[in-house]
This record gives structure tokens, C-alpha cells and sequence, in this order.
């Protein structure tokens, strides 16, 4: 059933699992996700052409014009946009789930999605997610079924959260591809988020703001390549991160900027045998942290 549905076109599903917005992770989540237990997938998004591609393509089960025509009969409803935009979804349709729906979300910051989930009534329960795994690319022709294959599947559950819910949003992940599920709270992983993701996309663009960029055609190796990929990155969506979590990326530049600080410090004395050690130091915890 590829084609745009209003409510009727979903009567005689057991279970429907609702993806509002169809970008390059809403659309792997919907693919990934399709022959899931007995649900149904259906994906809406504001866009008329984003909505056809995904008929078109099968990126799920059926596609649904709005999301208020099917969000009284979802038993789970996935929001896949950015943080702002799912706090004001959770706001716009607070009085519109289904009671005992399972809400949840992919973005990247957690805190400010929770506290927008407060508004949420008591018959919802809430379970912030975040996917570690995307593109330097984004858009629903960029999507696919096998994005989060080996990637942690982030959990972030509210104080009402049940423990079926939780083990629901597990097998989900694990049909999905995830290799694990991380359970934590917003703060611990925004404070993470803030060092693991956000720190590298700052290290990307800034080694890009060198001049020397459009010089070192022929020079680049695996090295600059691996570091500078997520640098051509979606400008609105990474400017919304960044800014919501602002004083956790501050704390992790400072700490960069430290250590950086560091090695120009050791390179400017000339003294190998100190230069010698801090790699070795550096070289030793990251080893350490693979094995681990």
C-alpha cells in the first residue's frame, strides 16, 4: 500500500508505527523498520514531493498526508526532524495521541526534547532516542534500510516510561540493525553527544576555514579525508544543535583548546623526547579505549 491514505486506508492493521518527517534518517528509520512484529509503517512529511518519493520507492508501508489523520490510531509514533521542530510537534499534537501510545524521536540533543515531552498527558509515554549513525549527505533519496547497521541505539526514558516500552523500543532497535542499546539519561548524553559528534563536526569545518584548503588538491590523504568529511554539513540543522547545546560543546572546545595548546607548546620547544612522550600518551589511551 504505496500511496498516499487517509485514515481508512489503515483499518485492519494490528499495530501502527507512525514516522512524521521523511528526511535522510526518517526515511532509513521507516525502511528499517518495515516487517517489524505485526506493525504497519507509515511515514508523513510536510512535503508533497518528499511524500511521493517515498511512495513511489516503498520506503514504507503506506504514506499519509498529515500526521493528524493517523496519529489518534498509532501505537507508536516516531518524530524524525530537528530538535526544535520536535519540540513544537510534541506541543502541536499533545492532545492528539493515542492513550498508551509509545512517542519517541531521533534528535540529537535530548534535553530540550524531554522538557517539551513534559507537556505531554500521562496517558503517553515518552522515550527520547537518538540513532548514532547518518550521512554527510541528507534527504530522503539519501536514506536506506541499512544506515544504523553496528551503530548504538541511544535511549533517553522519561520518569513515566514503563518497562515494556522500553524493551519495545529495543527490539526495535535490534530489527533495525542497531548492534546495542545505550541507555542514559538527556544530560549525560548531551554532555557526550557534545564531545563524541558536535566536537568533530567544529574540528571538520574549522581544518576547512584554513586557506590552505583549496591548495592541498593532490596532497590529501585518508587522514584529511576522514576528518573533513562531515564538514559539508546541513547548515540550519547543525547551526539548532549546536545552539541548543551550547555550554556542553563550550566546556568540550575549552578542553580542545587546552590540549591543542599543548602540543604547540611541546612542537615550539623543540624537545623530541617530550614530543615522543605525549604521543605516546595519547596513542596508548586511544588503543585502550578500542579495547575496551
Amino acid at each position: 500500500m504505496n500511496a498516499e491514505i487517509g485514515t481508512a486506508g489503515i483499518a485492519g492493521k494490528e499495530r501502527i508505527a507512525l514516522v512524521v518527517g521523511l528526511g535522510l534518517i526518517g526515511g532509513s528509520v521507516a525502511m528499517a523498520l518495515r516487517g517489524f512484529e505485526e506493525y504497519v509503517v507509515i511515514g508523513t512529511d510536510k512535503s508533497a514531493a518528499v511524500r511521493a518519493f517515498a511512495a513511489e520507492h516503498g520506503v514504507c508501508d503506506a504514506v499519509a498526508e498529515r500526521a493528524e489523520d493517523v496519529l489518534p490510531k498509532a501505537d507508536t509514533v516516531i518524530f524524525a526532524m530537528s530538535p526544535a521542530g520536535i519540540a513544537a510537534q510534541l506541543r502541536r499534537f499533545r492532545d492528539d495521541f493515542k492513550p498508551g501510545a509509545l512517542v519517541t524521536d531521533v534528535g540529537g540533543v535530548k534535553t530540550a526534547v524531554m522538557e517539551a515531552a513534559e507537556s505531554l498527558p500521562d496517558t503517553v509515554d515518552f522515550i527520547g532516542c537518538h540513532p548514532m549513525a547518518g550521512k554527510e549527505v541528507s534527504g530522503i533519496e539519501n536514506a536506506e534500510k541499512a544506515l544504523f547497521a553496528g551503530a548504538h541505539f541511544i535511549l533517553t526514558p522519561g520518569a513515566r516510561s514503563t518497562r515494556e516500552h522500553i524493551a519495545l523500543m529495543e527490539r526495535m532497535g535490534k530489527h533495525m540493525g542497531f548492534r546495542d542499546t545505550v541507555i542514559t539519561t538527556p544530560e549525560e548524553h548531551d554532555a557526550l553527544i557534545a564531545y563524541t559528534s558536535q566536537l568533530m563536526h567544529i574540528i571538520a569545518v574549522a581544518t576547512c576555514d584554513d586557506d590552505a584548503l583549496f591548495r592541498c588538491k593532490g596532497f590529501e590523504g585518508g587522514s584529511f579525508r576522514g576528518c573533513t568529511r562531515v564538514a559539508a554539513l546541513d547548515v540550519p540543522l547543525w547551526t539548532e544543535l549546536f545552539t541548543m547545546n551550547r555550554p556542553a560543546l563550550c566546556a568540550c572546545l575549552r578542553t580542545l583548546e587546552s590540549n591543542l595548546h599543548a602540543y604547540l607548546e611541546v612542537l615550539e620547544s623543540g624537545d623530541t623526547e617530550a614530543l615522543r612522550r605525549k604521543l605516546a600518551y595519547s596513542a596508548a589511551r586511544k588503543r585502550k579505549m578500542d579495547l575496551e
